[in-house]
């Protein structure tokens, strides 16, 4: 006991720390322990190199007897051992990596990256967390699952990259070699969309291009995800793993095959079932069975459809006729609405004209509203027929879309397809008594509508408006436009002078409320009178004259001329004295001269040389007073000028 003792003071007692071999232990590891083994006593505990179990070191105050004789070469052999299963295990997964061989391995755990397998190595395998996730994003397999895998290669932070994927791949490559090679079609999983097209899990990943998913181009993919589709495998590539399928190349084949069987029995005139493949603004592209037909829109109904999605939509199966089949280019129209009578056809004896009719409003236009009396039969309701008033604006403020009305057939013309309707007709006309409700002559009031260079519109009850014509604003001044006399929204009195019921025409007056100054005018002068004038304008054949208020006459320029006959200049607002040389009541004219008025005065001159030469203070001369000239006058007339 006391040696032991003795022995044990000498050596350098350890931690109680334990110190852990590297896996990569080599000969270094021996030549340390060699040099240590005077200093220290080393426990060598068991160590398997196939589960990475590691050697210890204890205290030497704990080493038993039999420790003490496990000497330095049996810690070397150890190490040796433990080296050399470290060996095999690198060179198994060496070969494991190189072969690609598959392996089972069982799910330990699922992370957020990885599901990590144990594949029977030191370390466990790591699965990328995406090779194993279904359409919805859930892993595939659960902590005890047993999948199989290639090891791809050891990570330098610990572990084995393993493939679920190139697994598969190996399982199904042949199978898939052999598809390709005979053509036959395989059933697929859409997955989801990528750059370019689908994803598929056809046993392994496959690329779908977008162009072959279908025979036409499709704009919008992701619809097709979730679904199972057959596929034909057109392209591998076993070195990169690749794998493109074709779904359009078996459509073709379908189509084509359906398009001979169809071909052999088309003809225009049959009645074939066909589905609704596409819509356009213009038509419907039906599916005969491999070959498309074009149901134009206005073969598809007898009336009126503003879009072909009216009637029908993509997918619906439908009775078309042919109507029209180019072999050479396999083009072929088809019509729908030909499958039923024509409803033109005897339209003239079902819609008699004066019948009253019930429809419904299709559309409303500018100038009118189109009513469907039946499946195909539509009639138009003019504005100008909607109402008695010519006030309404727009036919959308009496009838909107849907809405059921009631009509009059107004005429018929089936070689046109057209039926004119009316509404107004089922009411009252006012027009029919607005004769006996305003005579001509009869005094009425009303407000001033709308004003037009030609006159003024008032309305003298709702509905009736009667036109004041421009001309029949004022005896007296020319009125170029109504405005100067009137104002719009202005309360004003009028007088009838006209109705016209079928025309719907009322013409009042303004100026009739006064006496007319023409007529004045001609009652009161004559021709041959002498009146005073102002010159109003003046024309290049004479002047205009205002003779009374509101009344012109003209003076030619042939008239405009002294008792000399030299020319009066006639100016504007210069007043003369003139003579009325002619008058026209009906056309209100009046003739005017200067001319005649020197003639005038010469006459009465005359005539008062004449009266005073008879009398007794000059009776001496009276024996020539018969025989006057003209130089007696001018002595006569300048003898009176000096006594005045």
């Amino acid at each position: 006991m006391p040696d032991n003792h003795s022995d044990h003071n000498e050596s350098k007692p350890l931690t109680t720390e334990t110190e852990v071999l590297a896996p990569e232990a080599t000969a270094e590891h021996t030549a340390l322990s060699d040099s240590t083994s005077t200093q220290t006593h080393e426990t060598a505990h068991e160590a398997s190199a196939a589960h990475g179990h590691t050697a210890t070191v204890t205290a030497a105050a704990e080493i038993s007897d039999d420790d003490l004789n496990y000497d330095a070469a049996d810690f070397a052999a150890a190490l040796a051992n433990f080296d050399r299963e470290q060996a095999a295990e690198s060179a198994a997964a060496q070969t494991l990596t190189a072969e690609e061989v598959i392996v089972n391995g069982t799910v330990i755990k699922i992370t957020d990256k990885h599901v990590v397998v144990d594949i029977g190595l030191k370390s466990e395998g790591l699965i990328p967390l995406d090779q194993v996730l279904d359409i919805n994003g859930v892993p595939k397999f659960q902590a005890g699952d047993v999948v199989e895998v290639v090891v791809e290669r050891e990570e330098p932070e610990g572990g084995y990259l393993v493939s679920y994927e190139k697994a598969l791949r190996h399982k199904v490559w042949d199978k898939l070699e052999q598809a390709a090679t005979d053509k036959t079609p395989v059933k697929g999983l859409v997955l989801s969309r990528v750059k370019g097209g689908l994803t598929v899990d056809i046993g392994i990943k496959a690329f779908l291009p977008g162009s072959q998913v279908e025979i036409r181009p499709v704009r919008n993919l992701d619809g097709y995800i979730g679904t199972e589709i057959e596929v034909r495998v057109i392209k591998l590539n076993k070195k990169r793993g690749n794998v493109v399928i074709s779904r359009k190349e078996m459509l073709e084949e379908e189509q084509n095959e359906k398009k001979s069987v169809t071909l052999q029995t088309l003809e225009e005139g049959s009645v074939l079932t066909g589905t609704v493949k596409n819509l356009t603004d213009y038509g419907a592209f039906v599916d005969l069975g491999g070959l498309d037909g074009l149901l134009h829109i206005t073969d598809m109904s007898w009336g009126r459809l503003t879009h072909p999605r009216d009637l029908v939509n993509v997918g619906d199966e439908i009775q078309v006729k042919v109507l029209k089949f180019d072999k050479d280019k396999q083009r072929v129209s088809l019509g729908f609405k030909q499958l039923t009578p024509d409803p033109w056809l005897d339209a003239i004896e079902r819609y008699p004209i004066g019948a009253q009719v019930r429809g419904r409003v299709l559309s409303v236009t500018d100038y009118g509203a189109f009513v469907e009396l039946e499946q195909g039969i539509e009639g138009l309701v003019h504005v100008s027929e909607m109402t008695w008033s010519k006030r309404m604006k727009h036919p959308s403020k009496l009838v909107k879309p849907n809405d059921e009305v009631d009509t009059i057939i107004l005429s018929v013309n089936p070689s046109d397809r057209r039926i004119s309707l009316g509404m107004k007709q089922l009411q009252d006309n006012p027009w029919e008594q607005l004769e006996d409700k305003y005579p001509t002559g009869s005094i009425v009031e009303g407000r001033v509508r709308n004003l037009t260079d030609f006159g003024a519109f008032i309305e003298i009850e709702d509905g009736i408006d009667g036109l004041v014509h421009v001309s029949n604003l004022s005896w007296t001044k020319r009125i170029k436009h109504p405005s100067e006399v009137l104002k719009k929204g202005e309360k004003v009195k009028a007088i009838v002078l006209g109705v016209e019921p079928e025309n719907r025409r009322l013409s009042l007056g303004v100026k009739q409320l006064q006496p007319d100054v023409w007529d004045t005018f001609f009652a009161q002068h004559r021709v041959g009178d002498v009146i005073k004038g102002k010159v109003l304008r003046t024309a290049q054949f004479g002047a205009f004259v205002e003779i009374a208020e509101g009344v012109e006459g003209l003076c030619h320029v042939s008239e405009a001329v002294d008792q000399s006959n030299h020319p009066v200049h006639l100016d504007v607002d210069s007043e003369h004295e003139f003579k009325i040389v002619k008058m026209n009541q009906e056309e209100k004219k009046v003739g005017l001269s200067i001319r005649a008025v020197g003639e005038e005065a010469s006459r009465a001159e005359v005539e008062s040389y004449k009266e005073r030469e008879k009398s007794p203070k000059g009776s001496s001369s009276s024996s020539s007073s018969s025989s006057t000239t003209l130089g007696d006058l001018i002595n006569w007339k300048r003898s009176e000028s000096e006594r005045e």
